[in-house]
């Protein structure tokens, strides 16, 4: 069932949302050759104690998962694209990282996640990361009263794969509110004016997950959390928390 914000609502889901990207900044400002993926875990920690909110990611347990998540956000290297759990692995020069990061601030919560290249960069990995915002920009831009959810995949797919990036398959955005995950889903790849029509007070976390060689494929590492690309591809995530408003999309996931 879709829940539908009011206002105060919606208001409350930006102040989490905040935190959010309160963390993430703060984890992303971390990240350099030699520091660990941890360090990066607690910053993002550091933050979202200060602000009295709680972690949605810790101990988080979904039907699939051998075992509660271990860390405050999903820290993915590389050809990780998603889940990954924060580790002692330290940054080295030209690592492609991916933060996913949620937290609940008074019963509400916020989701939202960045791609960023440690050291030199390649420039493909660039283009990728740039293609990934832009996915991400346009399927907000979609986001809009009296269209559907349909809408949303289509913007987003049509223009991954004008771009000749591969999706993660199997994994989109979602619903979010009172819970993480709640319906409905969205999916990053699909038909114009199909699915659910969007109506105020909907929200939605809307996440692009792009992979550089084309495929869609993927594996399960040994702790049954990290996804990476079949091919050892690299990938890159971005993410935002959304509300549909009469005034158009709003993001709720910024400082």
């Amino acid at each position: 069932m879709v829940e539908i914000k009011t206002e105060h609502e919606v208001r409350a889901m930006r102040a989490a949302g905040g935190v959010v990207a309160a963390a993430l900044a703060a984890a992303r400002s971390a990240a350099a050759i030699g520091v660990s993926l941890r360090e990066l875990d607690e910053a993002a920690a550091s933050v979202i104690r200060s602000a009295g909110a709680t972690p949605a990611f810790l101990g988080y347990r979904p039907n699939w998962a051998p075992s509660p998540f271990p860390g405050v956000v999903c820290a993915s290297i590389n050809d990780a694209v998603v889940h990954g759990i924060p580790s002692d692995y330290r940054l080295g020069n030209g690592d492609l990282v991916s933060l996913d990061c949620g937290a609940f601030l008074d019963g509400w919560c916020g989701d939202a996640a960045v791609s960023f290249v440690v050291g030199e960069a390649d420039p493909e990995d660039l283009r990728l990361i740039a293609d990934t915002e832009a996915a991400l920009a346009r399927g907000v831009e979609a986001a809009s009263v009296g269209n559907r959810i349909g809408d949303i995949a289509d913007a987003i797919g049509t223009f991954v794969r004008s771009r000749g990036w591969g999706l993660l398959a199997d994994h989109g955005g979602h619903g979010i509110g009172r819970a993480m995950h709640e319906d409905p889903d969205v999916p990053n790849e699909g038909r114009p004016n199909r699915g659910l029509k969007l109506r105020p007070g909907m929200v939605l976390a809307i996440e692009p997950m792009l992979i550089r060689g084309g495929t869609d494929d993927y594996r399960h590492d040994p702790d049954g959390w990290t996804l990476r690309t079949l091919d050892g591809s690299r990938a890159a995530h971005s993410e935002h928390t959304v509300a549909i408003t009469e005034r158009g999309p709003e993001v709720l996931t910024v400082v």
